[in-house]
């Protein structure tokens, strides 16, 4: 199991690109008023069957799954439901998939939601020609990155360009700080 939301995050993204998908998004929510932070992870890779999206979460089906061996998926499952949270999965075969899960953080078991800001630099920076849009959102103060909004204005210059990924890195780190002080989020 992965001790942070975030490397899961990083986890299911990863399956998304071995899926092919070319566009992935990652919101992520916190409401401090209900304690309980959401994560969408939604691709438009290669999908799955519905029998599949049945099986999906078991981790013993798992290890028969062509590029599905060492997903964490069973695990991000359980380590939302045991918070007292919920997890949710639908796929279609050729369109994508969409995770959803919710954790309720006033509960002693909820993982730390981590280093996002890492998490979502070392996916763009790793899959530059994969288009990322990712959403971060306390409370009602909220920010984005979109990598096809960037694509646009920076034409043929590479994302992991070391002066466009640093501004990245400095873009999340520092939205995400501003928020974080906005709604007395500690992060």
């Amino acid at each position: 199991m992965l001790p942070e939301i975030s490397l899961n995050i990083l986890d299911i993204s990863q399956n998304s690109i071995s899926a092919k998908a070319t566009q992935i998004k990652i919101m992520v929510w916190v409401n401090t008023f209900k304690q309980q932070i959401k994560v969408q992870i939604k691709d438009n890779g290669t999908g799955m069957d519905a029998e599949t999206v049945k099986r999906v979460t078991d981790p013993f089906i798992l290890q028969g799954l062509p590029g599905k061996s060492d997903s964490e998926l069973p695990f991000f499952k359980q380590e939302a439901e045991c918070t007292g949270g919920s997890f949710s999965i639908s796929s279609v075969s050729g369109q994508g998939t969409d995770i959803q899960a919710i954790f309720c953080t006033d509960h002693i078991d909820c993982m730390p939601l981590g280093n996002l800001n890492e998490t979502v630099y070392s996916l763009i920076v790793m899959h530059p020609d994969i288009e990322f849009y990712y959403g971060y959102q306390v409370n009602e103060a909220e920010f984005h990155l979109d990598t096809k909004e960037m694509r646009e204005m920076l034409g043929d210059i590479p994302l992991n360009t070391p002066e466009i990924s640093s501004f990245i890195r400095d873009y999340l780190e520092e939205n995400e700080s501003d928020i974080n002080r906005m709604q007395n989020y500690p992060g």
